[in-house]
């Protein structure tokens, strides 16, 4: 009888942890777009068809508005990509993508300070912090995902539950509800923002900070162990 080897599944993959950073997602995009002149923070695809009208309209002033973002979100994706070549390998008690979190979190904060006639700098931010979320937590019980924009998470959905539908394989079940869970919460999280808006204002960005320090705690909790009987030995010849 064969020995049980157990493997161990990252925290920062589980659905749980997946689903308060697409709230917090959803909440990001509805702030900037209700909040901050109308700017996308996540779904860059818009704010390019944006800036192309903006540009061909020859309206500079608009179309700097939503180039800012874009550039800022490509320096995200770089800065989480250059703390993860540098501490993944690192023995601290916080993992790397903990600290891309923190790095987030201290900078909505900061946006949440700042007034309406600085917009382009509280998109910039929001748009960075944006990038640097999606470029670390990218599965989602193994499954790639993204956790503050929809379209791809949609089509691996729909693929999936296709696939269920053909073979009648509950696992593909399973990842298919994932797929709709995530893109739910992303949809709470958006409306979170539209319901608070009014009420806070600009700080409504804080309640995105909220959210992220609980993604931020639950990484701290031990991930679950799957045990698996270990490949056979190959025979002799």
């Amino acid at each position: 009888m064969h020995a049980m080897i157990k493997s161990r599944r990252q925290m920062s993959e589980a659905f749980l942890t997946a689903a308060f950073l697409s709230l917090s997602g959803g909440l990001q995009d509805a702030y900037t777009y209700i909040s901050r002149g109308k700017v996308f923070a996540n779904a860059q695809t818009g704010n390019i068809v944006l800036l192309s009208t903006n540009l061909c309209e020859r309206n500079w002033p608009a179309a700097l508005r939503y180039l800012v973002p874009l550039l800022f979100f490509a320096f995200g994706v770089a800065f989480a990509e250059r703390i993860r070549q540098v501490f993944r390998h690192a023995s601290h008690r916080i993992h790397w993508r903990q600290s891309v979190l923190l790095i987030e979190i201290f900078l909505l904060f900061l946006v949440g300070f700042l007034p309406e006639e600085w917009n382009i700098l509280a998109n910039a931010l929001v748009s960075f912090s944006c990038a640097m979320q999606v470029q670390s937590f990218r599965k989602v019980d193994g499954h790639a995902f993204a956790s503050t924009m929809c379209i791809g998470n949609l089509r691996s959905g729909v693929e999936a539950l296709c696939t269920y539908l053909n073979e009648k394989d509950k696992k593909f079940l399973y990842k298919a509800a994932h797929y709709f869970g995530i893109i739910l919460c992303f949809g709470a999280g958006a409306g979170i923002s539209g319901l608070f808006i009014p009420i806070l204002g600009a700080r409504t960005i804080w309640l995105s900070c909220i959210l992220l320090l609980v993604s931020f705690a639950l990484m701290f909790i031990e991930a679950e162990t799957e045990a698996t009987e270990p490949p056979a030995p190959h025979p002799l010849p």
